[in-house]
């Protein structure tokens, strides 16, 4: 792109087109000025462009990136929480059932093998037992292990010198697990 440059005359108070023969611009050279045109060119070279671009591209490429690995956390932590919850909801409910277990047995315990009413305990037992193995609830008899108070909830101690104190004598009530977790401790005499 070609720029006129227009010089104002010393003579007269007109302008005069800077090509015109005789006439040359006050302050130097006309190539001179036509340089300091172009260098105060406002769009960049097409090198200054492409470096643009690609740091912009780089910018939107790392963003989509951070947004993704957002998102994959956001995911994993959402399926965590659904898990815990549904765990919470099992574990609640597996609790409330724990007591009816413990009565039925019971119930077994004080009747008679031969009579019709223990035939039917027996049967309700077996299967509320089949349901909490079915939702992951198992029971433990920890009778000859040592006392651990995170499973086992001691109700008396009695002195036995076979085996030494801290010692689980007898379980009262079998302890229950769901999973890993402990639902409800095992109820123990443990020896002093």
């Amino acid at each position: 792109m070609e720029e006129e440059v227009k010089v104002i005359s010393s003579d007269a108070d007109e302008e005069v087109p800077a090509e015109d023969e005789g006439v040359r611009p006050p302050d130097g050279d006309a190539s001179d000025r036509q340089e300091e045109v172009e260098g105060s060119d406002p769009s960049p070279e097409p090198e200054d462009a492409t470096a643009v671009l690609q740091r912009e591209r780089d910018e939107y490429l790392a963003l989509a990136q951070r947004t993704q690995a957002d998102f994959e956390n956001w995911r994993k932590r959402a399926t965590r929480e659904t898990a815990a919850a549904g765990q919470r909801a099992r574990s609640g409910l597996m609790t409330e059932l724990l007591p009816v277990v413990d009565n039925l047995e019971r119930a077994l315990a004080s009747a008679e093998a031969e009579d019709g009413l223990a035939g039917g305990v027996k049967l309700v037992h077996s299967e509320l037992v089949s349901v909490l193995v079915r939702n992951g609830v198992e029971p433990f008899d920890p009778k000859g292990e040592k006392f651990d108070p995170g499973v086992h909830e001691a109700i008396s101690t009695r002195p036995d010198e076979e085996t030494g104190a801290g010692v689980v004598l007898d379980v009262v009530e079998k302890g229950y697990r769901l999973g890993e977790s402990v639902l409800r401790p095992a109820r123990v005499v443990v020896s002093a």
